[in-house]
C-alpha cells in the first residue's frame, strides 16, 4: 500500500488538486475560532495547507514520503507551516486529549486495522473536539462501476456506512451524518458522482475516551 501512495504522490501533478475539499472547507470556515487540527492520510497537503491559510495550528501524517514533499512543497508556496510525520498512527505517540479538531478525509484504511484506527481518534480529542469527516460510502462501488474516473476504494469493507460511524464514535454528539450523493472535482482521480458519508461529531464532555 505505502508504495501505491508513494508512486502516485511521485508524479508532478498533484493527484487530487491543490484546492481543499469543499466539505472540508466549508466546515472550517464555518468554525469561529482555531486550535490544533490533526489529519491522518493527508497525502499531498490540500486540506491541511487550507486550514493552516485559516490560522489553524496543523499536524498531518502519511505513510507516503512522497506525499509529505508534496505537502511541504505546498505550504511553502503558500507561505504556512505544517508539522507532517511520515508513519502510521501507531507510532507516531500524539497525546491525548490534545487536539480541537480531526479532519478525516477520504482516509480509507485496508479492514484489517480499520476499526483500530478510527477509534483511536476519540481518545486524541478534547472534549467538545470535533471530528470532520468525508469518506466514500458502501453505496458508491456502483457509481465507481459506472464511472472508474470518480475513484474510491473497489473493496466494499474499506467503505464505510452510518452504523459503522456511529459504531466507532459512540460518545459523540451527531451534529450531522448522512449518505449523500456528491459530484467531485478534485485533482485526477476524483472526477464525477458518487456517493460519500459525511460527518461531524462533537465528543462530549463526560467521554471516557
Amino acid at each position: 500500500m505505502k508504495e501505491f501512495w508513494n508512486k502516485r504522490f511521485a508524479a508532478e501533478n498533484y493527484a487530487y488538486g491543490k484546492a481543499p475539499n469543499e466539505f472540508l472547507k466549508a466546515q472550517i470556515d464555518k468554525l469561529a475560532t482555531t486550535g490544533k487540527i490533526l489529519f491522518p492520510a493527508e497525502g499531498e497537503g490540500r486540506n491541511a495547507v487550507y486550514a493552516a491559510q485559516k490560522g489553524w495550528n496543523v499536524e498531518a501524517f502519511d505513510i507516503s514520503e512522497s506525499g509529505k514533499t508534496k505537502a511541504l512543497q505546498l505550504a511553502k508556496s503558500q507561505n504556512v507551516a505544517l508539522n507532517y510525520q511520515v508513519g502510521f498512527l501507531e507510532n507516531l505517540n500524539y497525546e491525548a486529549n490534545s487536539f480541537d479538531a480531526i479532519a478525516l478525509i477520504y482516509a480509507h484504511v485496508p479492514p484489517p486495522v480499520k476499526a483500530n484506527f478510527y477509534m483511536a481518534f476519540a481518545k486524541l480529542l478534547k472534549p467538545n473536539g470535533l471530528i470532520i469527516m468525508e469518506a466514500f460510502s458502501t453505496s458508491h462501488l456502483i457509481y465507481r462501476e459506472r464511472n472508474p474516473n470518480v475513484g474510491g476504494p473497489n473493496v466494499l469493507e474499506i467503505l464505510f456506512s452510518i452504523e459503522e460511524i456511529k459504531n466507532y464514535f459512540p460518545n459523540f454528539e451527531i451534529l450531522q451524518l448522512e449518505d449523500t450523493e456528491v459530484t467531485l472535482n478534485e485533482g485526477e482521480f476524483h472526477n464525477g458522482t458518487g456517493k460519500v458519508i459525511r460527518f461531524i461529531g462533537r465528543k462530549r464532555i463526560s467521554s471516557l475516551q
